[in-house]
């Protein structure tokens, strides 16, 4: 069974995509589904999210995915309090809560597994180390430095977690894609700007490298991977979002 959380359960009121149009697609390959609608950028909202899925699993948990994002791209000289404080309620603090209230019954069953996932924007100049001198704009996006910089304390999160569980059996990492994917999101934040010069990535590539994650063995824990780099190590083929074939690609131009 799986538990889909997001703020929309009918249509979104400037994305494509809802909660209800998800679950008919998954429904309709054979998963069983439920939703819950929750507001993960408001504290009292994303509280319900894990005792309702307890409710809905029986009282179990195996597997937390925390993929939800607020990414405002802005200029970090004149980004407001207001935004910032959205970003890491939805980048940070809506992670760990969510952790800190499945772990407990992961840790008495002595297995789970959580999945962070972040950005390859927390990489700075491209996962290059940081050059001597002064940053030069053309190497560093300003614009993406506070959602960038809220993906960077994710994946400290997710090592000092990881670091914090040892030895209990749960499964604690991160996955970011190489390149980015053109969600629903994504697209509406670049629209016509992408770069023709850059690459981005199959998604069918960045749900394969975190479904690595939601079945690793107790050895893999505290990790911050990214997605290629992950299936080119575990020798995983990339499949189509159904599962039923092969799917040709990771990157494009």
């Amino acid at each position: 069974m799986l538990v889909l959380v997001a703020r929309t359960l009918d249509a979104h009121d400037h994305l494509a995509g809802s909660l209800r149009e998800t679950r008919e697609r998954c429904e309709g390959h054979g998963a069983s589904v439920e939703v819950v609608v929750a507001d993960l950028s408001d504290e009292a909202s994303r509280a319900a999210v894990i005792p309702a899925a307890m409710e809905r699993f029986g009282g179990r948990i195996d597997v937390l995915v925390n993929n939800a994002a607020a990414a405002i791209y802005a200029d970090v000289t004149t980004f407001p309090l207001r935004r910032r404080r959205i970003v890491f309620e939805v980048n940070v603090h809506c992670p760990l809560d969510l952790m800190q209230a499945v772990t407990p019954p992961m840790v008495e069953r002595g297995e789970g597994w959580i999945v962070n996932v972040s950005s390859a924007g927390a990489r700075y100049e491209e996962g290059r180390r940081r050059p001597t001198g002064v940053p030069r704009p053309d190497a560093v996006r300003t614009d993406i430095g506070i959602y960038a910089a809220s993906k960077a304390a994710l994946n400290r999160l997710t090592v000092a977690y990881a670091a914090a569980l040892a030895g209990t059996g749960v499964r604690v990492n991160t996955v970011e894609p190489r390149a980015m994917v053109m969600s629903e999101g994504s697209v509406a934040l670049v629209g016509d700007t992408l770069d023709p010069d850059w690459y981005v990535e199959s998604m069918e590539a960045m749900v394969e490298g975190a479904l690595v994650l939601c079945d690793c063995g107790p050895e893999t824990t505290g990790g911050v991977y990214d997605s290629i780099g992950l299936l080119e190590v575990t020798g995983t083929t990339v499949m189509t979002l159904d599962g039923s074939q092969p799917f040709p690609g990771r990157l494009r131009p």
